[in-house]
């Protein structure tokens, strides 16, 4: 079996992770190749030189599962390289919340042997795309988010309008700082923060959830995720921000944004053990109320 490796170097727990998942792997005659960059950052404690990859291209069927170790925005960086290959990720959590990477410290060995063994479910994640009129160089090539979309202001404190189309028919001009297009995954993400509802993994849907609006009667808003969401932008500034997941872009304000659900999936790997219903109760403290 071979698996990919991939990381963030930021907590100091990561170094005992790493050995951790590294032992596993020479334990069960499992081939690891490691991402060149992480590599640089962990080499000096690894117990021996290993393969590296440094871009998408260099990945194929031919992998067992892409292991990710850090927090969320450490598989959403894994998503860049996996793309459309139908490779499985699990994610080992080094980081805080964790509603993507649930792997835990203490269960590494464990769950891992379930991996080869396996023993797991996929959880198939949607995934959401934007195209530019006219084109940006920026989105030629990642054009795609897990999390979600986000068009925000830039270098200034006033709102912008963002004129909203649903499959090309008015829906409503947005006043505020920002608007979020989630997708159910990122349901947990920046949009939870700011209000928005938290949607299981496997519904059909986006999320579109303004701001900080200045439109009081403004409200999130669940729409299937067959619809096609295109909007114009205009503000004091020439240009706004466009995010995708934690990718950032300026667009120029004569820009369309058109926004689609993609044409594939992620698929993260789900034990019985951390499944979406057991994290969310953990990380959300459900069942801490003593009447529970």
């Amino acid at each position: 079996m071979k698996f990919a490796l991939f990381g963030q170097y930021y907590q100091n727990s990561t170094e005992t992770t790493v050995l951790k998942v590294i032992a596993f792997f020479i334990e069960n005659n499992c081939e690891v190749v490691i991402e060149e960059n992480f590599y640089k950052l962990i080499a000096s404690f690894l117990p021996k030189k290993f393969s590296v990859f440094s871009n998408h291209t260099e990945l194929d069927a031919s992998f067992t599962a892409f292991v990710s170790i850090g927090g969320d925005g450490t598989i959403l960086r894994a998503v860049t390289y996996v793309r459309d290959k139908n490779i499985p990720i699990v994610g080992i959590n080094t980081g805080r919340l964790g509603f993507l990477a649930t792997v835990q410290l203490d269960n590494i060995e464990p769950l891992l042997t379930k991996v080869i063994a396996k023993e797991y479910s996929i959880s198939k994640r949607s995934l959401i795309t934007l195209r530019c009129e006219p084109k940006n160089p920026d989105l030629a090539d990642l054009n795609f988010a897990l999390n979600e979309i986000t068009v925000s202001r830039k270098e200034t404190t006033s709102m912008i309008t963002i004129e909203t189309y649903l499959n090309q028919e008015y829906l409503t001009s947005y006043w505020a700082d920002g608007l979020i297009l989630a997708t159910p995954t990122g349901s947990t993400g920046y949009s939870l923060s700011c209000g928005g509802p938290i949607v299981t993994p496997s519904v059909n849907s986006f999320i579109i959830n303004p701001i900080a609006p200045h439109n009081l009667n403004a409200r999130p808003l669940v729409i299937t995720d067959d619809t096609e969401i295109s909007l114009k932008i205009s503000g004091r500034e020439d240009a706004f921000l466009v995010s995708l997941d934690s990718r950032i872009t300026s667009v120029n304000n004569q820009t369309t944004l058109y926004i689609k659900k993609a044409s594939f999936y992620i698929n993260l790997i789900e034990f019985k053990e951390e499944d979406f219903s057991k994290t969310i109760r953990k990380k959300l403290l459900w069942g801490e109320d003593k009447r529970n």
